[in-house]
């Protein structure tokens, strides 16, 4: 699971390169615009573009760092180990969804290529942001399934920003 986690930081790393690229991008656009009437013509498709991948690439690191949102409602009461087996089912689910998503995405990407579509302003590639995704969104399924499968390394996390119950208080 350790090269697993280093995949998964990686991706994360790219995706903030990414976010900060297209921050910097949007900032001279709009000084830009602001100040001299300059602008980055397509910039808005760049932006989106980079958001669509750099969002498949948070995933994996989501998902090795079990940062999804549970809701325990129902569970609170049951035992740890049903909590596990639960836990392992719905991390089982999630494989089996990005999976799907990496195929889909995959063959969305190669239609795309194959028809050559690009954006309206720059004819910026489409297929560019899909072969972004389809990776992140494969190495997530894999996580997912070791997850389901070996169950979690790490305990799950608590809410940074859960307020503490009456007895903590007391």
């Amino acid at each position: 699971m350790k090269w697993l986690d280093f995949l998964a930081q990686c991706c994360a790393v790219l995706a903030g390169l990414l976010l900060t690229l297209i921050t910097l991008l949007t900032c001279v656009s709009v000084v830009g615009r602001n100040t001299t009437g300059w602008t980055l013509v397509g910039d808005f498709e760049l932006t989106g573009a980079a958001a669509g991948a750099a969002i498949a690439l948070f995933l994996p690191w989501c998902q090795a760092r079990r940062g999804n949102i549970i809701v325990d409602f129902f569970t609170g009461g049951a035992s740890e180990a049903t909590r596990a087996r639960l836990d392992r089912l719905g991390a089982l689910a999630v494989a089996l969804v990005m999976g799907l998503l990496a195929w889909r995405t995959g063959l969305g990407g190669l239609s795309a290529w194959k028809s050559q579509s690009g954006s309206m302003m720059l004819g910026f590639p489409e297929w560019i942001t899909y072969a972004a995704m389809v990776p992140a969104l494969g190495l997530t399924a894999l996580i997912a399934l070791v997850q389901a499968v070996q169950g979690f390394d790490t305990p799950e996390p608590s809410s940074p920003v859960a307020a503490p119950t009456l007895q903590e208080r007391a």
